[in-house]
């Protein structure tokens, strides 16, 4: 009697599969995202106009393919941070469901997941956030100051020539507290509302856009006053006066914000910060069912 190996079967397969459908299904969505992006960076750092406003200037301008300034960034992001965090976050579900013996895991080891698989893929992605940012921000900085970046590979190799290596995790802490937020929002909610979904006979796609509908609600909640910080910190530049940063890190960031503003500051952009994050997060999520629905059909 012979054993049909299939590619389903490759241990190396298994172990790479979730965190490449992490890294395809993030990228599919910046690919679509990437303008909304740009308009709650600009919003964010003070332009006026409202969403539309800010996209009409950017067009005005400087064409409509400055509404994908930083495109390179954002894919190299999210084929770091996207392809860590999906894929951490499968394999800690999968550990966490063979310890509770195959059953349906609790809403707190589901946020657990999220907030370890955020924070981890963080790290991975923070050089590209940083530059992502920064990219995004240069036509909001006076012409004397710009940093003119061609590309993501100019901008990594202008940080640590300028900066160090270190500079590549300018605002990192911020970026994972952050990400861990969004995550504990995004996917913990995602795998709580597919649950009491298909418990309503919910199935396929209405199940998968529904429930990725209220992980993007919940993504953007949780993680924008976080978001909100870790920009002030990676667009700022050295006081030419001072010769210090306006920031010193997160907390003084933040307690300088609420001195500023008070809490509803850190909302600042909030309608453009949903319409960028929900859409994003449900894409993700609606591309990462349809590739593993793929995959399952074809013995993959």
């Amino acid at each position: 009697m012979t054993t049909t190996t299939t590619m389903a079967d490759n241990p190396v397969w298994k172990a790479v599969k979730p965190f490449m459908n992490g890294g395809l299904s993030g990228m599919g969505a910046t690919c679509v995202i990437q303008p909304i992006d740009i308009v709650k960076v600009r919003l964010q750092l003070g332009a006026s106009g409202g969403p539309i406003g800010v996209a009409a200037g950017i067009i005005k301008n400087d064409g409509f393919g400055a509404l994908y300034t930083g495109l390179s960034a954002g894919l190299l992001r999210q084929a770091t941070y996207t392809t860590a965090r999906l894929g951490i976050h499968a394999e800690l579900v999968d550990y966490l469901k063979k310890q509770n013996n195959g059953e349906a895991l609790p809403l707190a080891q589901k946020a657990g997941a999220g907030l370890a698989a955020g924070g981890l893929g963080a790290i991975f992605g923070s050089p590209a956030d940083l530059s992502l940012i920064r990219m995004q921000a240069d036509k909001t900085l006076p012409a004397d100051q710009r940093r003119n970046y061609t590309g993501v590979v100019h901008a990594l190799s202008d940080i640590v020539k300028n900066e160090g290596v270190g500079g590549l995790f300018t605002g990192a802490s911020t970026t994972a507290i952050r990400a861990m937020a969004l995550n504990m929002g995004m996917l913990a909610s995602n795998d709580q509302a597919k649950e009491m979904l298909a418990e309503q006979g919910f199935t396929g796609f209405p199940k998968t856009f529904i429930a990725s509908s209220i992980s993007g609600f919940f993504a953007s909640f949780f993680s924008l006053p976080f978001d909100y910080v870790k920009t002030m910190l990676q667009k700022q530049k050295v006081d030419p006066v001072t010769g210090k940063f306006p920031y010193s890190g997160m907390a003084d960031c933040a307690m300088k914000t609420f001195a500023e503003g008070g809490p509803l500051k850190f909302y600042t952009g909030f309608p453009t910060y949903y319409v960028r994050i929900a859409p994003h997060a449900m894409i993700t999520l609606m591309v990462l069912d349809s590739i593993q629905k793929f995959q399952k059909d074809n013995g993959l």
